[in-house]
């Protein structure tokens, strides 16, 4: 159990709501100094409304959102709103909002592997490189919490396992929490502690599994890509529906179902019955389950990889 006070930040059944639709609803979450937590799910299931409660962007409609005192935040945002017509230089941008001396750019630069372009435009640097450049900044104060929106976006397959042994090393490196947005439903960080599946509340939640454990995907992409990638199987007992609704496996509809519908910390049911009442006994969720889960993930990486190998 983590200990109450080391917390950094802390969701208690929380929710926003905006008019008469609730945006995400009946939210527990935590991130501990050195824990790296996902947020999956499709759009619009409420991932960054999430994370703006815990980051206190946003004040729950219910429930509670707790920060420790004092909390130091580095951010990297899911798109950058920058204009590219005009000369930024790497070095420049590091320091736009707050003025950086050059020992503590060429710091963050160098733990991110991107001190060589300390002098480049940004807008000619690679999506890879972006990316470094984006966690330097996030990290040259060095943050209580580390909050990453889509950190792989624009990097293609080898650039996404890099970026995440990146993270995973300033996870070591620095002690800081991370709180990870992603929306791709199966294949996640190996290093994550806890993968959260929301669409309007917590589906479910568990560990990644990896995948260096298929030997199918090991064949394809070597041993490396399987320590920096794993699978996350979803258990889910639920269906949501066209309108909004949610189907229980016991077959009874409801309009909001706030909370989680799993309570088990590998992500399956601890028992039968869930703490709202409804029968937890089944899976019936789009995502898919098990090894069918496993093999889909698999055929995405192997997609990934003929795309790059047939563009080169």
């Amino acid at each position: 159990m983590t200990n109450p006070e080391s917390r950094l930040v802390q969701l208690d059944r929380a929710g926003v709501r905006k008019g008469a639709d609730w945006l995400v609803r009946g939210v527990d979450l935590t991130v501990a100094p050195g824990e790296i937590v996902t947020l999956i799910g499709p759009n619009g299931s409420g991932k960054s409304t999430t994370a703006k409660m815990a980051l206190g962007i946003l004040k729950p409609s219910e429930g509670t959102a707790v920060r420790r005192p004092g909390l130091k935040v580095g951010y990297v945002p899911q798109k950058l709103a920058i204009d590219w017509t005009l000369p930024l230089t790497v070095r420049r941008f590091l320091s736009l909002t707050n003025p950086l001396p050059d020992k503590e750019v060429q710091a963050a630069l160098e733990r991110t592997g991107a001190s060589r372009l300390v002098r480049s435009e940004m807008r000619n640097l690679s999506g890879g490189e972006l990316q470094r450049v984006l966690l330097a900044r996030a990290i040259a104060r060095n943050p209580d919490l580390l909050v990453l929106d889509e950190p792989v976006q624009g990097v293609d397959y080898a650039g996404e396992i890099a970026i995440y042994d990146l993270i995973s090393q300033i996870r070591n490196s620095l002690g800081c929490g991370i709180l990870m947005i992603s929306h791709d439903l199966h294949v996640v960080m190996a290093a994550a502690d806890q993968v959260i599946c929301l669409n309007g509340h917590v589906c479910c939640r568990g560990t990644p599994s990896e995948l260096s454990r298929d030997d199918k995907y090991r064949a394809m992409f070597g041993a490396r890509a399987g320590a920096g990638l794993a699978v996350y199987q979803h258990h889910h007992d639920h269906v949501h529906l066209p309108g909004g609704q949610v189907r229980h496996a016991d077959g009874s509809i409801c309009d909001a179902c706030p909370g989680e519908h799993h309570d088990g910390a590998d992500g399956k049911a601890s028992n039968g019955t869930g703490a709202d009442g409804h029968h937890h006994t089944e899976h019936a969720h789009d995502h898919g389950s098990g090894a069918a889960t496993e093999a889909s993930a698999i055929q995405v990486e192997a997609a990934r990889a003929d795309e790059m190998k047939n563009a080169g």
